[in-house]
């Protein structure tokens, strides 16, 4: 893929394309095969083009957001943070015929005409007309596809999830936040904490400092609303009781799930089920259990762990991992290629 227009492919505009979330997207639409040329636009506030990185001995360009053509684009994919895709929104929405939107990082959410999308989750010949298409937050991609593809071993009476975050869902910041945080504890000085306002290094946080620029109460409620959104478009499982703890991990979901089913279940004919189903890998007994580290580039979600509760004779443990930005990428990218035919 090049940054230059073609007349053989349609355009797919990535604001935010120097993030972490907007290179997941832009590796991932190489990679696939969508016909496709890429407009690599930038989040922040930079009023010139500067050269990232060289594939394939050509320099890969990303442009302004002021200088940049998105309302010619078929799709364009918003990847960077909540406030520049409002930015991109006002200059695209008047257009006519305008792009699709694509937005990854909540910033549309509350538009009229947003609706929420997760077509790795969705029905067979589910069809969603909107002009701004909300990717689910991932962590409720992920619980959704484990429940939905549950309810073919045996129906859910209800369950208890918890959500562990990793610090790449805060971008770039959150990263270097805890990257920070670790060097700065090893060598006994003061912490920076511009993103958690708390210790996040060596530490699990059921909340964030008074200072946080976001409050992980706030992200649980969008993930609690996503979720119930998605769980009813499956009617796959009644909504679950759901905690989200911010863990001191640079990449990728880790999900502790306990569920009651209405009969006793088979933990073998459980696992059968879902190795079965969409979920990428399930690990049994005899396999290794699976991490957020071990899941690093791949796609879907992985489950392990499995193992009934000792003091109820209709429940069972699980253990659910997923990269979250390829999780996010995935399915922005189903999206993006209903527009892409």
């Amino acid at each position: 893929m090049h940054s230059h227009r073609s007349t053989q492919k349609s355009n797919v505009a990535i604001v935010g394309g120097e993030s972490l979330l907007g290179r997941e997207v832009r590796d991932l639409l190489e990679s696939s095969g969508v016909p496709a040329t890429v407009q690599l636009v930038a989040a922040g506030d930079t009023s010139d083009t500067a050269i990232l990185s060289r594939s394939e001995d050509e320099p890969i360009l990303i442009q302004s957001l002021q200088s940049a053509d998105l309302a010619s684009a078929r799709a364009v994919i918003l990847a960077g943070s909540p406030d520049s895709s409002k930015k991109a929104w006002e200059l695209i929405r008047a257009a006519s015929p305008a792009p699709a939107v694509i937005d990854l990082t909540g910033g549309l959410e509350e538009e009229p005409s947003a609706r929420l999308r997760a077509p790795m989750v969705e029905l067979p010949g589910h069809q969603a007309t909107a002009a701004i298409h909300e990717v689910a937050h991932p962590a409720a991609i992920a619980v959704s596809m484990f429940l939905t593809e549950l309810r073919a071993a045996s129906p859910v009476a209800r369950s208890v999830i918890e959500i562990f975050e990793p610090v790449s869902e805060r971008g770039q910041a959150g990263i270097e936040e805890l990257q920070k945080q670790t060097v700065n504890l090893l060598s006994f000085k003061p912490l920076v904490k511009d993103i958690f306002d708390a210790q996040v290094s060596f530490n699990m946080l059921s909340g964030y400092g008074s200072d946080a620029p976001r409050s992980l109460e706030d992200i649980e409620l969008r993930i609690d609303r996503h979720l119930a959104s998605l769980l009813a478009l499956t009617h796959a499982a009644p909504m679950p009781s759901l905690r989200l703890i911010q863990a001191p991990v640079f990449h990728g979901y880790s999900i502790s799930a306990w569920v009651e089913f209405e009969n006793r279940p088979e933990m073998e004919a459980i696992a059968q089920t879902l190795t079965s189903s969409r979920i990428i890998d399930v690990r049994t007994a005899e396999h290794e259990r699976p991490t957020n580290v071990g899941v690093a580039g791949q796609g879907g979600i992985t489950v392990g762990g499995i193992a009934p509760d000792r003091n109820h004779p209709r429940a069972a443990w699980f253990w659910i991992v997923a990269d979250n930005f390829h999780l996010t990428a995935e399915n922005a990218l189903e999206v993006a290629r209903e527009f892409l035919k």
